[in-house]
């Protein structure tokens, strides 16, 4: 009964809603309650049936089954008309009746033990009666939680159990008798006592529970708008992701153009002025295409875009690609860019890794004057610690917490002047950070102001079949570019502007462009016999569906399986990496940076002539 009292849905707002609790509760110990009175009759049957005469013992049972089979029918309709709905919260008359109709099974249980206490208390002995005392006794304790909403209820209950015994007791006129009814009379007030305590305690759990369920409903609320407000911020963080993903293709475009006739205007150009505003459109198309990297790079990562897939690769292959990519920038600067340990193997997510690095080598490159750069691998224990020196000017003790930070950069280099360098958001090394952290990889600074840095990253070992020397490949890669006279070069680019520039420029070099705007102008050239190529350089995305791969693959399936290729995106962390691997071709990421372009170009054709 108690556990009914306590329950959420006992407790509730109003008059009515504490009505239909009442009721609901006192109907739901009915069980209970009959129970107890089938027990009680037994007990009674068993201390008086032999002492009792049968006219007086059989009325009195036929009574008490009659009684406790109306409660039970009772019960039972109450079931029945709360399943069909016939008692709705709202209507409390009907909760009222049906209150009335179980007090008054309640206030008639109560008349017959008091009739029990009358009729059988004189027939029995001590132990008879004392044991009588104590089963109507129970019968009153029992009530008090049932009936501890309804004081006067439980008063006239109460009533009803003892003064008929009492009363037998004072007619009875004997010392003995006189003294056993004040005892009872003692317990009666005892019992109504504690039926009081026991309400004002209940009244207060009830308030207890009624702020405990506002504050619920409160925290429920304030549950439901933050889980909107989080809904909302991740509806807007897709949104901001799918923005960038969108706009990713659309604003590299301009910036790869303008690269592209950049760097054709300076290879017909050749006075001073010209090259001068060249040089300064290429550095701002550069600046430009490394700061939309940086931001699309840390807004996947924050939205959790980007997964660590570990597998084991080797390190040489890695090294391949970093120098293919990163020498032009230090021959630009007259530095020294070497790479040591191609034999290692790692265990990790090759994409992440080489972005991590891209990202210390840029920076390495960038703030670095004189000298050289260093990428090494080093085995230490189960790690392989890979890891890029650099002779630049160090960073001081104050910023090297700082330093990976978003947004955070360091000063410029002494005697520079303001806005002579080249430089980003500060947002390389928060993104080495976090790729780190996304390959659950330690990170680790040295660095000396005016001597240099290293930078490292420690990743698990790995094992992988041995592989052959790549020295003779890096070689290749990294002496003079071959003439690209006579070369026949395809291009298949959708963007005017881009397939402009790439015509020109290439031209420029030497080179024999097919210059293609489309999928199906691709699929015409070659269907006629005509078609032959040396290289193919294809932009990923295509109009209608269509990607570079798949034209890709219908110029390998006509022009014959090995013809190198170039494949031009814009998404800086895609997993295209994997089909470049597979099918053999290299990835460059638009802008294109033309001496990157000329560099792998030239790479492309001399291991096809190798």
């Amino acid at each position: 009964m108690t556990a009914a009292l306590y329950a959420p849905s006992a407790v509730a707002t109003g008059r009515d809603g504490s009505l239909v609790e009442e009721v609901r509760s006192a109907f739901d110990y009915l069980p209970a309650t009959l129970a107890g009175n089938v027990a009680g009759v037994a007990v009674v049957g068993l201390l008086f049936g032999a002492v009792a005469p049968a006219s007086v013992l059989l009325p009195w049972l036929l009574g008490f089954f009659a009684l406790l089979l109306a409660r039970a029918l009772l019960g039972w309709r109450f079931r029945q008309a709360r399943r069909s709905g016939a008692l709705p919260r709202g209507d409390s008359r009907r909760w009222r009746r049906w209150r009335l109709a179980w007090n008054a099974g309640t206030l008639a249980s109560g008349a017959l033990w008091g009739a029990t206490a009358w009729l059988f208390f004189e027939l029995g002995d001590g132990n008879q009666r004392v044991g009588l005392i104590v089963t109507v006794y129970t019968f009153c304790i029992a009530a008090v939680p049932v009936l501890a909403t309804q004081p006067r209820v439980y008063l006239a209950f109460a009533a009803l159990c003892f003064v008929p015994m009492m009363a037998r007791l004072l007619l009875d006129g004997q010392h003995h008798s006189l003294e056993l009814a004040s005892i009872l009379l003692l317990i009666f007030t005892l019992t109504t006592a504690l039926a009081r305590n026991f309400r004002t305690a209940l009244r207060r759990v009830i308030d207890l529970k009624l702020r405990a369920d506002v504050l619920a409903e409160g925290l429920d609320r304030e549950r439901a708008a933050a889980d909107a407000a989080r809904q909302s911020a991740e509806a807007a963080n897709r949104a901001k992701t799918q923005f960038f993903a969108a706009a990713s293709h659309d604003l590299r475009q301009p910036l790869h153009a303008m690269g592209l006739f950049a760097e054709a205007l300076r290879l017909r150009r050749h006075d001073e002025p010209t090259l001068s505003l060249v040089n300064s459109i290429n550095a701002s198309v550069h600046a430009l295409e490394t700061l939309f990297s940086e931001l699309m790079d840390i807004t996947r990562i924050d939205a959790g875009g980007v997964v660590a897939e570990p597998r084991a690769f080797a390190v040489g292959d890695l090294w391949r690609r970093l120098e293919l990519h990163h020498r032009p920038d230090a021959f630009e600067k007259g530095l020294d860019l070497r790479f040591r340990g191609h034999q290692r193997v790692l265990h990790a997510d090759p994409l992440l890794v080489e972005r991590v690095l891209r990202n210390l080598l840029t920076n390495a490159i960038r703030y670095t004057d004189d000298g050289g750069v260093l990428v090494a691998a080093r085995q230490r224990g189960t790690r392989v610690w890979l890891e890029v020196h650099d002779t630049g000017r160090g960073i001081a003790d104050a910023d090297r917490e700082r330093i990976w930070e978003e947004f955070f950069q360091v000063g410029q280099a002494p005697g520079a002047t303001p806005g002579s360098e080249r430089r980003g958001l500060g947002l390389g090394l928060a993104i080495v950070r976090r790729l780190a952290s996304l390959m659950d990889a330690p990170l680790a600074l040295r660095s000396r102001p005016g001597k240099g840095s290293v930078f490292s990253i420690g990743l698990p070992s790995g094992r992988l079949a041995p592989q052959p020397s790549p020295d003779a490949t890096a070689a290749a890669g990294s002496g003079p570019a071959p003439s690209l006279a006579g070369r026949h070069i395809v291009v298949v680019e959708d963007d005017a502007a881009v397939l402009g520039g790439l015509q020109v420029l290439l031209q420029g070099w030497g080179a024999q462009v097919q210059a293609l705007a489309s999928a199906a102008e691709a699929d015409a050239w070659l269907a006629g016999a005509s078609a032959r190529a040396d290289l193919a350089l294809v932009d990923y995305r295509l109009e209608r569906g269509r990607d570079g791969l798949q034209v890709l693959d219908a110029m390998r399936e006509r022009l014959g399986p090995g013809l190198p290729a170039i494949v031009v995106t814009g998404s800086s962390m895609g997993r295209l990496e994997d089909e470049a691997l597979s099918r053999g071709f290299h990835l460059l990421l638009k802008p294109v940076a033309p001496a990157r372009l000329r560099t792998l170009v030239g790479f492309k054709l001399a291991a096809q002539a190798g």
